[in-house]
């Protein structure tokens, strides 16, 4: 009898342990779902200084409406001041969701939403709305810090 019951015992504890597995991947998969949904809504849309709709982003605006759109949540406009908000979190424990803040030069800070598979979503100067790889030789070296704003 002791046998049976340990081994029923296991069962349900796998059991259980499986169900709260699934849900983190379910809940991943879904912010990656919203995330790209989100680019593909807005993909190829050119960047424009303070712009922050369909006719042109930039890059925190591009992001404010990302998070809006996707998850209901209002940041703030600057890049500066999203930078301020949410917990640091290092690069090789980057989720889907988390910000990527990069410094290309000394004036000028970029912030991009993180979709996995190191690649994010952001708006170019160059290209506008595009995915890019965080190991990208320039990314790579332009790269600050990532934070948490949603709750993984």
């Amino acid at each position: 009898m002791n046998r049976v019951s340990l081994f029923i015992s296991v069962i349900i504890i796998l059991l259980f342990s499986s169900c709260g597995a699934s849900k983190r991947a379910a809940k991943t998969k879904t912010t990656k779902t919203k995330l790209e949904t989100q680019y593909q809504l807005y993909k190829g849309i050119p960047y424009k200084y303070g712009g922050t709709d369909k006719r042109g982003f930039d890059c925190s605006g591009f992001t404010q409406t990302v998070y809006r759109n996707a998850f209901s949540i209002q940041l703030p406009r600057s890049t500066e001041t999203i930078a301020k908000l949410g917990k640091k979190v290092s690069k090789h424990k980057l989720k889907p969701g988390d910000l990527v803040f990069f410094r290309p030069s000394r004036r000028y800070r970029h912030v991009g939403v993180f979709i996995g598979n190191n690649t994010f979503i952001h708006s170019s100067t160059s290209k506008g709305i595009i995915k890019s790889n965080i190991d990208n030789p320039y990314w790579k070296k332009k790269y600050r810090f990532a934070k948490r704003i949603l709750k993984n």
